[in-house]
């Protein structure tokens, strides 16, 4: 009995000890979300690498970085790091200003992420108050190699954008892009072989064969049915009058908020920056609206851009539009649509995403042959012929007004 007192004993007494041992121990703080870990590293050196990545990160391709920046005569604060669902779920196309309102100081501020091998990145550029020149984004779309340059590796984008920013500050001429830098293109044979000749022999003379039937078929049917009504599939269209009266109720709500920012007896400059930014929105919005009064494509790019200027003059959020929809709610999450593209997207939409589905999407009318059309996504058609679907409704890029204003030119 006595030996088996004692060790309860004991084990009483190890148990005492351990609970008093607990509450003395410090509890451990929870780590500072990324925007603050950047930030507090960029107070010793502006080049931030992930800790995960520092060990394997090649050295020359971050001393090219560091030689870039320190050539540039403003402020250069770079970030290099892993896509990570973090990013989804804050957008990380906010991420550059976020970083800014913490470190607080004009300058370049880039955020690069890698998914796999590939890299993408978003930037802001600040002006120190008073400052004028170019905006980044129009020298990027001058820069007519910019979307040439290899993104499996960061430097040769980074020193590039760099390269940008100065001539935004200052008009100095672009570099050349050394050739490594230049994604490269297979090439094309100039002399056929002779199989190719063979080949082109048997195809000119079946396309002769197939010209004469179609010429025939052509006859036929023109004969037959020469009044045929288009034929379109694939659902039923966005109606026009739904987003031309979306269009029509925000030009005007965005108008009222720019005067009444303009009332203000005082600006600082940042609401003179707000005030531009929002007047060229609205500028865009009305040039579109007037000469595209059954264009689909044109009343949405005008709702889009009239609801940002408002978001603008009144100092809300900056919102892009939602990829799939532009009428749809704003695009406030990131949308995993393929393995190497994000896009935003509404939270309708954005959950269809997840479930493995395309949303439906803003459907406009593609010719289709001779006699119907199809009813396709906008985002089918062929990016050269509208500035909207080059961009998204500027949920790609947040340049479609400047494009806007460079494809039909001012406020009709």
């Amino acid at each position: 009995m006595s030996a088996l007192f004692l060790r309860r004993c004991r084990r009483l007494a190890v148990l005492l000890a351990v609970l008093a041992f607990l509450p003395s121990a410090p509890a451990q703080a929870a780590p500072p979300e990324l925007p603050d870990q950047i930030a507090a590293a960029w107070r010793t050196d502006p080049l931030y690498v992930d800790p995960a990545m520092r060990a394997g990160f090649p050295q020359a391709e971050l001393d090219r970085i560091k030689a870039a920046a320190a050539s540039a005569d403003f402020n250069v604060y770079v970030a290099l790091i892993p896509r990570t669902p973090y990013l989804r779920e804050e957008r990380s196309l906010d991420l550059p200003t976020l970083l800014q309102a913490r470190v607080g100081e004009p300058g370049l501020y880039l955020v690069w992420t890698v998914r796999d091998k590939y890299w993408s990145g978003v930037e802001t550029m600040v002006r120190p108050a008073g400052l004028r020149g170019r905006s980044l984004v129009s020298v990027q779309l001058d820069d007519k190699q910019d979307n040439k340059i290899v993104n499996d590796r960061p430097a040769p984008k980074i020193v590039r954008t760099i390269q940008q920013a100065s001539t935004a500050y200052d008009g100095r001429a672009l570099p050349a892009i050394p050739a490594t830098d230049l994604r490269q293109d297979t090439p094309r044979r100039t002399e056929p072989s002779t199989t190719d000749k063979e080949d082109r022999s048997v195809f000119v003379g079946m396309g002769i064969g197939g010209l004469i039937g179609f010429v025939l078929v052509l006859t036929l049917v023109l004969r037959r049915g020469r009044r045929r009504p288009a034929t379109r599939r694939g659902g039923t269209a966005t109606p026009v009058t739904g987003v031309r009266t979306q269009a029509d109720r925000w030009i005007p709500k965005a108008g009222r908020a720019i005067r009444a920012l303009e009332k203000q007896k005082s600006h600082t400059s940042l609401q003179l920056d707000l005030r531009d930014d929002a007047r060229a929105r609205l500028d865009a919005a009305k040039t579109l609206r007037a000469g595209g009064n059954d264009d689909v494509l044109a009343l949405a790019g005008a709702y889009v851009l009239a609801r940002q200027a408002f978001q603008v003059a009144s100092s809300d959020d900056l919102l892009p539009p939602c990829f799939f929809d532009p009428t749809h709610p704003s695009g406030t999450v990131r949308a995993a649509w393929s393995d190497d593209t994000e896009v935003p997207a509404c939270r309708t939409c954005a959950k269809t995403v997840e479930q493995g589905k395309t949303p439906r999407g803003l459907l406009v009318s593609r010719k289709s042959g001779l006699f119907g059309s199809d009813l396709v996504p906008y985002w089918t058609l062929d990016p050269e012929d509208n500035p909207m679907t080059a961009t998204g409704f500027g949920a790609l890029s947040d340049d479609l007004a400047e494009r806007v204003t460079r494809v039909y030119g001012g406020v009709r």
